[in-house]
């Protein structure tokens, strides 16, 4: 895997991020300073005025959504600010529900998995509605786009040749093979019914082991391709996947649900017209357009923020 910056710049050259990160080390020393302080510092920096704060979670292609989000809101002259490669889910959701994040790129599906593990996904609109009645009433979800990026299992070259496995295989002839193979992924996939558990209750798979490192990462396509694992969880946007030559199988069951690129917003922190902006994103955002916009951060080593500029100026958004 070629793309390390996004992922290991915690604060890349954004503008604000300097600042960002100064007013966390401020908020900290002046806890330490004063013992009638009961505030978090680590809870994460709440704007001041009329700032919008797009965060992402610590994988390239949210960090590229953010600035797609981002450039879209200051092409409205709306102020904005990052804070990307925060980290997973379970610690973004937080800090959009405490308003230190105005906006995250977030998965439709994916998010209501996290909020209600239980819960069906039928259709796009229907996970939608759910989430929305799911979500904390200072949250919103705003108009889903096209581009569809989920959780796959998928086999490197090697193990697929082995068991004679397609793209037109399914998770269901795993069966039998899962207890000779080992499965990586991050440390959450263990324990997610969008990861070990659902493969396991929907499919009856036992693996062999499972190998703890990333959100679809660097990590993650290395030991694939390496043979390291076996199996993975790797997103289907991921240009590792051609380049590689691993074969996605398919889920009869709908295991990974939808996970459609949607906005997840703080209501009060952001104005109409940034609704709107964010929705036109939406609009004419497409998984192959994602793909190709992913290629060119993780493939070709461009820098995200660029990619995000020449998009919306392509898309006329700029």
């Amino acid at each position: 895997m070629t793309f390390t910056a996004a992922r290991s710049r915690s604060l890349r050259n954004h503008p604000g991020a300097a600042a960002v990160a100064l007013a966390a080390t401020a908020a900290l020393l002046a806890g330490c300073a004063s013992s009638d302080d009961k505030s978090d510092p680590l809870a994460g920096d709440k704007p001041s005025g009329d700032t919008v704060v797009v965060g992402s979670n610590n994988f390239p292609e949210s960090t590229l959504l953010a600035d797609i989000y981002g450039e879209a809101l200051k092409a409205k002259g709306i102020e904005v600010t990052y804070k990307p490669n925060i980290g997973s889910r379970e610690v973004t959701y937080g800090q959009v529900k405490n308003g230190s994040i105005t906006v995250l790129p977030e998965y439709n599906g994916s998010l209501l998995s996290y909020l209600d593990p239980k819960a069906e996904q039928k259709s796009a609109e229907a996970v939608n509605a759910a989430v929305k009645t799911e979500l904390d009433p200072k949250l919103t979800l705003l108009e889903s786009s096209p581009a569809e990026d989920k959780d796959s299992v998928a086999l490197n070259a090697e193990t697929a040749k082995k068991y004679a496995l397609t793209s037109e295989s399914s998770l269901e002839d795993l069966k039998d093979i899962a207890p000779d193979l080992v499965i990586g992924g991050s440390p959450e996939f263990q324990a997610r019914h969008q990861g070990l558990k659902g493969l396991e209750s929907e499919y009856g798979l036992k693996f062999q082991s499972f190998k703890a490192l990333d959100a679809g990462g660097p990590l993650t396509r290395a030991a694939l391709a390496k043979n390291t694992v076996q199996a993975a969880d790797v997103f289907t946007t991921d240009p590792t996947i051609t380049k590689e030559g691993f074969v996605v199988l398919q889920d009869p069951k709908n295991l990974f649900g939808y996970a459609n690129v949607t906005p997840l917003v703080h209501k009060s922190g952001l104005s109409q017209e940034g609704v709107d902006a964010l929705n036109a994103v939406s609009a004419k955002l497409d998984t192959k357009t994602l793909l190709d916009l992913d290629s060119q951060v993780q493939l070709e080593n461009k820098d995200p923020l660029d990619v995000a500029k020449a998009w919306l100026k392509s898309a006329g958004l700029d």
